[in-house]
């Protein structure tokens, strides 16, 4: 594999990573919403966006552990994000902290090769 086709290959698996992330944030939020007085029809809207993250995640070929090791870290950069930004929610130093000890974990786990 040449040079360019790995980076396209990087950017598209990032893009995956970012839209299954999206997609999981998303459908935790609707059944959220749901159970706090929003009704059924958004827990089962949130099962659907949750099953389509299961999808997403998966058209990667890469090893089961190594790519929901390395997802995780997207996962949780979306997750922190998605509180602080739509939800408004003040997010503690601590948890700043904790996201980058899970960044590099991922990334320990994505980049390892032993």
């Amino acid at each position: 594999m040449n040079s360019i086709s790995l980076a396209s290959a990087k950017v598209a698996a990032t893009a995956v990573f970012v839209v299954a992330a999206v997609l999981e944030v998303a459908g935790d939020a609707l059944i959220r919403k749901g159970l706090r007085g929003g009704g059924a029809v958004l827990v089962l809207l949130g099962f659907a966006v949750l099953g389509s993250y299961g999808i997403a995640v998966n058209l990667l070929r890469i090893d089961f552990s190594r790519l929901l090791g390395a997802y995780v870290g997207v996962f949780a950069v979306v997750s922190v994000l998605a509180g602080w930004i739509v939800f408004d929610e003040q997010v503690p130093a601590s948890t700043w902290v904790g996201l980058l000890v899970v960044i590099a974990g991922s990334a320990i786990i994505h980049l390892g090769r032993g």
